[in-house]
């Protein structure tokens, strides 16, 4: 059960925060400076494509690289295929995983790999296969791993991960907030020069302002009350989350929202967009999960019993095309099946800013509701 206490105690947070979720959280936009200097520094500004690449393809493990290829392909339309290469192996451990190129691959294609390990054999064997078909390499992983070397030796581009002391103390979860930004914003800068993406250095500065203004906003300091992160995370505590997300740059939020909350917290959850969520979640809101699906719930001795599962839509909104929205029809929906409804709107913004601070909302969220629902 949820300690809400917990989330008013600055003090006490800290304390649980063993992984140090919350600093890596808070110091999203200062990794998104640090990473854009790096992929400077390595080199990517000065890059002169002779083109757009056929097909962008990303390797790397875990919901980092996942994530990392929804937003790139999210962000980059239709332009290129955007596709991430999943491994095969017999357990998630770096040794275990294997990556394959498709036959099809080529001299007009790119290769982008980005790990928070790098010490993976896999991905330093893809870069040879890769190098073998003359694809381009471009790699973001932590300076002097094996990856490293072997990217440099097969005269790809390395760019080394941005990372914080802390970060060595604990073994880092893929759905960290700290690992997101240090392996995506390099690979923003890269894709904008080769013309797939916007994302100029102009662009990757707002987003790091827009990371910190929700860091004020969020933060541990901040009460509950005037914290959206904090009640975001008081309301889904022993709740099913019906991600439901509207708008270009909602979309990848929310599946890392789900993302987020299994790992981080272990609380599972569903995500859809709309209007498709509509129909594809309408009998799970109709069923045992519903909040009227049990009456005596209001009687139940929540000391002794512990509190009936029931669903809560959480709703993600980015301004949709054209004005249209079904936001209406979803509140109407939720409501007609007493489910209650949460929502997190991006204030005004380029496309990468909106993305930044739903991704940051519901980051803190997910972090305040593993720290205050873990056993203690």
């Amino acid at each position: 059960m949820l300690d809400e206490s917990l989330l008013d105690s600055p003090e006490g947070l800290a304390e649980a925060d063993h992984r140090a979720l919350l600093r890596g959280t808070a110091e999203a936009g200062a990794r998104v400076r640090t990473a854009a200097r790096h992929a400077a520094e390595a080199g990517v500004g000065d890059l002169k494509p002779d083109g757009r690449p056929r097909a962008v393809l990303i390797a790397g493990p875990g919901a980092a690289a996942t994530q990392t290829a929804d937003l790139l392909g999210t962000l980059a339309g239709a332009g290129s295929p955007v596709t991430r290469l999943a491994p095969t192996g017999v357990a998630p451990a770096a040794g275990a995983l294997r990556w394959e190129l498709p036959g099809w691959t080529g001299s007009v294609d790119l290769l982008l790999i980005a790990t928070p390990d790098g010490t993976e054999p896999g991905l330093s064997l893809l870069t040879e296969q890769a190098y073998r078909r003359g694809l381009t390499v471009v790699a973001v992983a932590p300076a002097g791993t094996p990856l490293a070397e072997s990217v440099s030796g097969s005269r790809g581009l390395f760019v080394p991960m941005a990372t914080a002391p802390y970060d060595h103390d604990e073994p880092l979860a893929a759905s960290a907030p700290g690992v997101l930004w240090t392996l995506l914003t390099p690979l923003l800068a890269l894709l904008d020069r080769t013309g797939l993406l916007t994302a100029p250095p102009d662009a990757l500065e707002k987003v790091a302002d827009r990371l910190d203004a929700v860091a004020e906003r969020c933060g541990p300091a901040v009460a509950t009350y005037s914290n959206a992160a904090k009640t975001l995370a008081a309301e889904l505590a022993d709740a099913l989350p019906v991600v439901w997300t509207e708008g270009v740059s909602a979309g990848p939020a929310g599946r890392r929202f789900a993302a987020a909350l299994a790992e981080l917290s272990g609380t599972p959850a569903v995500v859809a967009e709309l209007p498709e969520a509509l129909a594809a979640h309408s009998a799970l809101l109709a069923g045992p999960l519903a909040a009227r699906a049990d009456p005596d719930d209001f009687f139940r001795d929540r000391v002794e019993e512990a509190p009936a599962l029931h669903a809560r839509v959480v709703l993600l909104r980015d301004r949709p095309l054209g004005g249209l929205t079904a936001a209406p029809a979803a509140r109407e929906l939720a409501l007609t099946h007493d489910t209650p409804v949460s929502e997190l709107e991006p204030e005004e913004g380029g496309e990468l800013e909106t993305l930044a601070e739903l991704i940051a909302v519901t980051d803190f969220a997910a972090v305040y509701l593993a720290l205050a629902s873990a056993p203690r």
